[in-house]
């Protein structure tokens, strides 16, 4: 084995020239190495649900083949599963992919919120909840990281959409981007610590991300403790100088040294100081000590296996939406059995742009649910890809009229998402509702299998379907996992991670996406996803956590308290399932606006039929606090919690009250504070009864008093007949601070 690199040794032995050159990178895929004194480079490559490893010259946009890996469900689909050790499994497998290819950091796992349903990039990202993603980032870091291979942690922060997202600013206030864009990455920087860090591409409040030092370095380190690497997105780099001051410590890829030279200039010109190219560097060498112990060559993995795992993470993965009449699961024998829709002899499994996987195989729905049902199985396109045809309309409608059921295969065709540009609806392609129309009224025992990357609205065309399976993306093995849920073999247990709305219109970014002049504004504040839907009490198609099972459970005996949650779970059906227990926390009194609850804790129990199982899932003071505008801090007030538990978010099954002490909220006083906040204050509160005498007889007058007490005390100072002098209360304010 490679003895670990003398880091100080090393930065002491370096000239500057050479650091610079160590912050930028050799290609689009390597880390610049410097022979003289034996630092080698390294490969990064793409992720985060598959290696993206090209196989000949490199090239940022993909069109020189990839070496083969497997292809496990995109983050849209994985987040469904609700399973953080599934997660971690199929980043062990990850890893040893990567080790096989003598990769030492897999660009991934991307935790963004879904801001709006349209961002083209949604595939790739897990939730709209902070909490579910965080736990699933985390679970899945450290399992690619338990294999000695590093990810990257992105992208770092507030981007929410793909249009202009080289140059937008995301507009967003403190408070929401700690509850809300923020606590992802803070549970997966301080759960996983992942090796790398990627700084995105846009703005925050007019500050790109690569050159803001107080998310990168106050926040990210100092804050959360953070110890590894920061990287740029690819091209991410505005000001290379900035970067390395705020905390960017590598730019990817190489900027053919440019970036070098503008380090250099800047250490020059005295406006860099070389500590932070020092620091940088450190940064660089440790994270070649944590890649190279694992770079071995001659490593393999076992392929086979790892599809089986895919399998079972795409069966994981798709979720159940309805199932009226007990339609499914298929009976192995009957009638005959009309499977429509080209997706299903030819699936779409991924998304299109820099996480596209070679897969080392592809199972079809249509040859393996032919392979599992002792019945007829017969097949019809439906639907042309590029434009409607009437003839394959017609071909499916005839198929369908022969047939006892019909299983369509419906969903996005790979050019409505991508990286690099945002859709333009949420809708199915009119061409496909046609369809489910003309074939609904052939056959109303229709199931609809839905193949998209990002939510698509159903309240349009789902009451001419009996049952809705959400297939999402589902990666290579996505075929037979979608036979193995339609006939029983495997029992849905898929929860949706994002609200499906009954329209687009109503969705929380509607007039604040993708924004204007080079400016998002997050109009919304907290409420994304189903707090939005919540606070506006909006009908939805369906609700976030939804997902049916073959199976029933039951949900008993809660017991509740602010270290967690304990109850009973029993399986009430016949057959065995999973079930997800979600945990949300309610503050029906605050002094700041609170979503009307908040998902703060989850479990997945796995239960035989009549099984019971106690589930316990465990809160903390974060579970219930907020972020404190004025005193920048997270912070519990006293008082009255709820405890709902449930099967999603609008299936509560259980509840409880709760009664907390609370921090000190009481906020620092200024000049400018009114008279209400002085009399708040325990202390300057009883100074002002004193020495405002009569003249506060208009502070509490019945009728006026809650105007005045709103007026800042220092204006109020300047009344006539007032007792108090300006002076007097830049004296309080010094005093009671």
């Amino acid at each position: 084995m490679t003895p670990p690199l003398d880091i100080p040794a090393l930065v002491s032995a370096l000239t500057l020239e050479e650091k610079a050159a160590l912050l930028d990178g050799a290609d689009f895929w390597r880390t610049q190495g410097i022979d003289r004194l034996g630092i080698p480079s390294v490969m990064v490559t793409d992720g985060p649900h598959g290696l993206r490893k090209q196989a000949g010259a490199s090239d940022h946009a993909g069109l020189h083949d990839s070496v083969p890996a497997t292809c496990f469900p995109p983050a849209a689909g994985l987040a469904s599963t609700w399973d953080p050790a599934l997660l971690e499994r199929i980043g062990q497998a990850l890893g040893r992919e990567c080790r096989a290819e003598e990769v030492a950091v897999l660009l991934g796992p991307g935790i963004n919120m879904k801001r709006s349903p349209l961002c083209g990039r949604n595939f790739e990202y897990f939730s709209e909840d902070p909490k579910l993603a965080g736990e699933l980032g985390t679970a899945l870091v450290n399992g690619i990281q338990s294999q000695g291979v590093g990810t990257s942690l992105k992208h770092f922060a507030a981007n929410n959409q793909e249009t202009d997202r080289m140059t937008i600013s995301a507009d967003v206030d403190e408070r929401t981007l700690r509850e809300i864009y923020l606590p992802a990455f803070e549970r997966v920087v301080t759960g996983a610590q992942p090796w790398t860090v990627m700084s995105s591409y846009n703005k925050i409040n007019g500050t790109y991300a690569s050159e803001d030092r107080w998310l990168l370095t106050d926040v990210l380190r100092d804050e959360w403790g953070y110890e590894g690497l920061v990287v740029s997105d690819w091209g991410a780099v505005n000001r290379r100088d900035l970067a390395v001051h705020a905390g960017l410590d590598l730019e990817m890829p190489s900027s053919g040294g440019g970036g070098t030279r503008v380090i250099l200039d800047a250490v020059a010109a005295g406006t860099l100081d070389e500590k932070d190219v020092d620091l940088a560097v450190t940064r660089v060498l440790e994270l070649l000590n944590r890649v190279l112990p694992a770079l071995a060559p001659g490593q393999t993995f076992d392929a086979d296996a790892h599809h089986a795992l895919a399998r079972e993470a795409a069966a994981a993965s798709a979720v159940l939406l309805k199932n009226d009449d007990a339609i499914l699961p298929l009976a192995t024998t009957g009638g005959p059995v009309a499977v429509i829709g080209e997706f299903a002899r030819t699936p779409r499994f991924q998304g299109a742009g820099s996480s596209q996987v070679n897969p080392t195989r592809v199972d079809d729905a249509l040859s393996s649910l032919t392979a599992a049902l002792q019945r007829d199985v017969v097949f019809a396109p439906g639907f042309s890809p590029d434009a409607a045809d009437p003839a394959l309309v017609a071909g499916a409608v005839a198929l369908a009229a022969s047939s006892e059921v019909v299983v369509l295969f419906l969903g996005l065709p790979s050019s409505y998402e991508s990286e690099g540009y945002d859709r333009d609806h949420m809708n199915l392609p009119a061409d496909q509702i046609a369809l489910l129309e003309a074939v609904a009224d052939a056959n109303p025992n229709v199931v609809v299998v839905l193949s998209n990357g990002s939510a698509v609205t159903v309240s349009g065309w789902e009451h001419r379907a009996k049952a809705v399976l959400e297939g999402w993306l589902l990666g290579q093995a996505g075929g037979s996992a979608t036979a193995d849920l339609l006939t029983g073999a495997a029992n849905p247990a898929g929860k949706l991670a994002e609200t499906i709305p009954v329209r687009f219109e109503d969705n929380p970014a509607i007039g604040n996406f993708p924004g204007e002049s080079g400016h998002v504004r997050y109009g919304e504040g907290l409420l994304i996803g189903y707090r939005w839907y919540d606070a506006h009490a909006l009908p939805v198609s369906y609700p976030f956590g939804h997902g049916l099972s073959y199976t029933s459970f039951a949900y008993s005996d809660l017991s509740a308290s602010g270290e967690g949650v304990t109850l009973t779970v029993t399986n009430t059906g016949s057959v065995a399932g999973a079930e997800v227990v979600q945990v949300y926390v309610t503050d029906p009194v605050a002094s700041v606006y609170r979503p009307e609850q908040e998902l703060r804790g989850f479990a997945r129990v796995f239960l035989e039929p009549g099984e019971s199982a106690t589930v316990t899932v465990a809160l903390d003071r974060r579970a219930f606090a907020y972020w404190h505008p004025a005193l920048r801090r997270w912070t519990v007030e006293g008082g009255e919690f709820g405890i709902r538990v449930g099967a999603s978010s609008r299936d509560i099954r259980l509840s409880a009250t709760i009664t907390l002490e609370g921090d000190d909220v009481t906020p620092p006083l200024t000049s400018s504070s009114t008279a209400d906040e002085f009399l708040a204050h325990p202390q300057a509160g009883e100074w002002l009864k004193e020495r405002i005498g009569g003249f506060g007889a208009m502070l509490f007058d019945p009728q006026h008093g809650q105007m005045m007490r709103a007026i800042p005390l220092v204006r109020l100072s300047r009344f006539p007949g007032s007792p108090l002098s300006e002076s007097d209360i830049d004296e309080a304010v010094a005093r009671f601070h």
